[in-house]
């Protein structure tokens, strides 16, 4: 039986002319792998140099669901999302939830990635994988609040690791607009203090390293400055060296914006990668671009076939796609990871997305996979006896230990934030600070899924007020709360009706986020459950309706007067059908 999403998309296609097998002959191929002696086969830019620009406007008007939902995700801890089917194919997103601007490193078998973390503290969460499929978090690298923290480049050089990031100066103590550089000798830290580099004009900044063993920083704009050798400072004001590739200026972007440089060098040739269109907006801005110079100098030559990854249907499983690096694989072969948005869940934020990549007779590279929306062939696995971990980790939490950084982060912390939390005995004590969500940070994670629930037992002091959120950030969030007399319903960022609270001071509560629908449950003893009278629905709560690049995490807080005590943390992925 046709679903009414369904029926809506044939009707609107229908007034257009168009019949479903017209939409499908307009999308990419899905799973090829290209011949080296061709361009690759499903390839953006192959399909698009071949549109006109009456059809490129007339697919990116189509703003629809995807035709079929897509396969079925493998499951794996807690029912979570996985990519690896574990049969030799994969299905994107490599990360799920909010791990954008993916900088990736190869360490001889092992492979190394962060992502932006804006004003989540502990920030610059590194992930370890050997396969490129199955991840498994290490720990933060960045501690202090310094403000919003975009696009890093993680990289290794001389037997050292580096982070180089650009912060936005926030409301936070001490933050800054500019980008810094931190440093440590093992991955898993102890990381240094941040260096400011002192550059307030630009952002994402690319490590390179010319034929003459020079260092240097790419930046937005087609800008870069020279690195000192030990990395740690720059030795030249910001210099234009590069004009990026430009799309038809009738395509619908957010805005040019290049960004996001990285230069692999390969060959005769050093590649630069920018990201330009806009990171968010018209789910058809985005794109990934390149060009290559055979000296770190230039000139530069654009890539023949720009773009190379674009969105080019709101039709399409993923949105706004860009922001790429090159990375070898375990056996020679070549990936490049992104971001994309997942159609209909900007909630979740920009996720991790993993391509093939072809390098061709011409000394140019593509990108395989079309929209990505299909199984794929997975990269060649490691050696045997070098398997990979399972993937991810449990967001359940029985609080035998404080998973500060790992699993938890405060959103724009106070200096001393951190000593808002201990754990005892299986129990978190949350010491209590503000009147309400928004003037009291609260503790969030990531949740990379569609669906999901989590609850937790509750029990705070007389003037204490707690529970549980759905955060975007300090202006908009819901959840529901209580005191010893009272509930209080978070919604749009405000507190609205406070119904009596027949529990008193200690309770269960539950949350369950249905693909944007929100209900809450209570309960005395975790198993007789009763239904909290507003539900909500939340898919307006992300960043083109707010601004910040943030995602909607789960989370729990405490205001008012002496602390929360949260025991029994536990989370569940539901499955593809509602409810499941």
């Amino acid at each position: 039986m046709n679903t009414r999403r369904e029926l809506l998309k044939t009707a609107s296609l229908g007034a257009l002319g168009l019949g479903a097998g017209a939409l499908a002959a307009e999308s990419f191929a899905a799973d090829a792998v290209p011949s080296a002696k061709t361009p690759a086969a499903g390839v953006d830019s192959a399909q698009a140099a071949s549109d006109g620009a009456g059809r490129r406007a007339l697919a990116t008007d189509l703003h629809c669901a995807p035709q079929s939902p897509p396969p079925a995700w493998a499951r794996g801890i807690e029912n979570q999302r996985r990519a690896d089917y574990g049969d030799g194919r994969y299905l994107n997103p490599i990360v799920s939830g909010d791990r954008p601007d993916p900088s990736i490193v190869k360490d001889g078998d092992d492979y190394y990635m962060t992502f932006s973390s804006f004003e989540a503290y502990p920030g610059l969460l590194i992930w370890h994988s050997r396969d490129l499929l199955n991840w498994q978090p290490i720990g933060p690298a960045l501690t202090r609040n310094i403000g919003s923290v975009w696009a890093p480049e993680l990289i290794k050089h001389a037997g050292r690791f580096y982070i180089y990031l650009p912060t936005k100066q926030t409301a936070a103590p001490g933050s800054k607009t500019t980008s810094w550089v931190i440093y440590a000798e093992d991955i898993r830290g102890p990381w240094s203090e941040p260096i400011d580099l002192d550059l307030p004009n630009h952002i994402d900044p690319g490590h390179a390293v010319g034929e003459d063993g020079s260092r240097w920083l790419f930046l937005s704009g087609g800008d870069r400055v020279r690195l000192a050798d030990d990395g740690l400072s720059r030795i030249s004001e910001p210099e234009h060296v590069y004009d990026p590739w430009r799309y038809p200026p009738d395509w619908v972007v957010e805005a040019f914006a290049p960004e996001g440089p990285k230069i692999t060098r390969r060959g005769e040739y050093f590649y630069l990668i920018t990201a330009v269109g806009g990171t968010a907006g018209p789910p058809t801005g985005h794109m990934v671009i390149a060009a290559r110079a055979t000296s770190i100098h230039g000139p530069w030559e654009h890539h023949p076939r720009n773009p190379l990854v674009r969105t080019r249907s709101a039709a399409e499983q993923w949105w706004s796609r860009g922001h790429a690096t090159l990375v070898e694989g375990p056996k020679g072969d070549w990936w490049g990871v992104y971001h994309g948005y997942e159609n209909g869940f900007w909630t979740l934020g920009r996720q991790c997305l993993l391509a093939p990549v072809q390098w061709n007779e011409d000394g140019w590279f593509d990108f395989g996979g079309g929209d990505l929306s299909q199984p794929l062939p997975a990269p060649s696995p490691p050696a045997p006896g070098r398997e990979p971990p399972p993937h991810g980790m449990a967001l359940s939490d029985d609080f035998s230990a404080l998973r500060y950084g790992l699993q938890w982060s405060f959103f724009r912390p106070a200096p001393d934030e951190a000593e808002r939390l201990r754990v005892d005995d299986r129990t978190l004590h949350f010491a209590a600070r503000g009147s309400a969500p928004s003037s009291s940070p609260p503790l969030l994670c990531v949740v990379g899924e569609q669906a999901y629930e989590f609850e937790c037992e509750i029990e705070i002091d007389e003037g204490a007020v707690a529970g549980l959120l759905l955060w975007y950030d300090d202006r908009l969030y819901c959840g529901l709360g209580f005191d010893g007399e009272r509930f209080v319903t978070h919604q749009y960022g405000i507190e609205r009706a406070r119904p009596a609270n027949p529990h008193g001071r200690r309770l269960h509560m539950r949350v369950r986020n249905d693909r944007h629908i929100v209900t809450f449950d209570t309960s005395d003893d975790g198993r007789h459950w009763t239904r909290y009278d507003r539900g909500m629905e939340v898919s307006g709560y992300h960043h083109n309706v707010r601004g910040g690049f943030h995602m909607l995490k789960p989370g729990l807080y405490a205001a008012g007067q002496g602390e929360a005590r949260f025991r029994g943390f536990r989370f569940r992925a539901l499955d593809e059908v509602s409810g499941g």
